[in-house]
């Protein structure tokens, strides 16, 4: 059982790694620093789905994002310690950024901090978050560079940036989540546009895929009876829906509540689950 589902990558192995909740559930539970006794984080074979590896076990208190940079390094968020960890590819700690357990809205603290997304040049974006609603960059060494965002629904403001992304030309993309929209900008901050609409729903998630089309995790109100929208969007570089697959509910290629997504090289999509199925699902073309 993998408890709920909050972040998914790509390993440089071409693997899957999985960032769980165990036994904590975000829902019902307060944000305690208390570490999870489980491993968090899981690597799954992208052919077998066998699990090969599991770590993280007393580490982490509530996981959110995870993502994988150009040179294999996994990035994690943890909202309730409102901390971003580097680790290598084996899980060792190499970077951690923000302090355990204190938030903050300055250059060395986050609130609830939520995805993190590796720039052209090294550059990291950080998403940060339910309670900042800003975007935050440092440069490789995790020395400070910029921010932007503040409060509300205006061009280049926020409503809970949840998952943020960032393509070959440096372009920033923002899942706007609360309010219902993707928001791009270039590599220094600068707003570029916003994607938003019916056809869009609300954004949840956001990863450029190695085919250059950008996939949005469509998670839906929260609403406390289905269906709503669950689904998975694929976008052309200026906004245009050129596919969507999946649908609310508990049967294969269903969503509830689905948060967090990844391509791999091949094109396989995979997508996990913080609703009821608390699961990863794999969809290839």
């Amino acid at each position: 059982m993998l408890g709920q589902v909050s972040g998914v990558g790509i390993d440089a192995r071409g693997d899957v790694l999985v960032f769980r909740r165990a036994s904590r559930n975000l829902l019902s539970d307060a944000l305690s620093t208390e570490p999870i006794a489980e491993p968090t984080v899981l690597r799954f074979s992208a052919q077998t789905g066998e699990l090969t590896a599991a770590w993280g076990a007393r580490q982490f208190a509530m996981p959110h994002g995870l993502s994988v940079d150009h040179q294999g390094n996994v990035w994690l968020t943890d909202i309730a310690l409102h901390q971003v960890f580097k680790l290598d590819p084996e899980g060792h700690p190499l970077l951690t950024l923000g302090q355990r357990g204190v938030p903050g809205a300055d250059r060395a603290h986050f609130n609830r901090p939520t995805d993190v997304a590796q720039g052209v040049n090294g550059s990291v974006y950080i998403s940060d978050g339910y309670r900042n609603t800003r975007v935050i960059e440092f440069d490789s060494n995790g020395q400070f560079v910029r921010e932007w965002g503040e409060p509300g629904g205006a061009r280049g403001q926020f409503n809970l940036p949840h998952g943020i992304a960032v393509d070959t030309g440096g372009r920033v993309y923002v899942a706007d989540r609360g309010n219902a929209r993707i928001q791009t900008f270039d590599s220094t901050g600068r707003f570029l546009a916003a994607w938003h609409g019916d056809s869009l729903g609300r954004p949840w998630a956001v990863r450029v895929g190695p085919d250059g089309f950008i996939y949005v995790v469509d998670g839906g109100d929260l609403p406390e009876h289905g269906p709503d929208r669950a689904r998975v969007l694929k976008l052309s570089l200026t906004g245009e829906i050129v596919a969507v697959f999946g649908t609310f509910g508990n049967y294969d290629g269903q969503f509830v509540w689905p948060h967090c997504i990844a391509v791999a090289s091949d094109g396989s999509v995979y997508v996990g689950d913080v609703g009821t199925g608390r699961r990863i699902q794999k969809f290839v073309h």
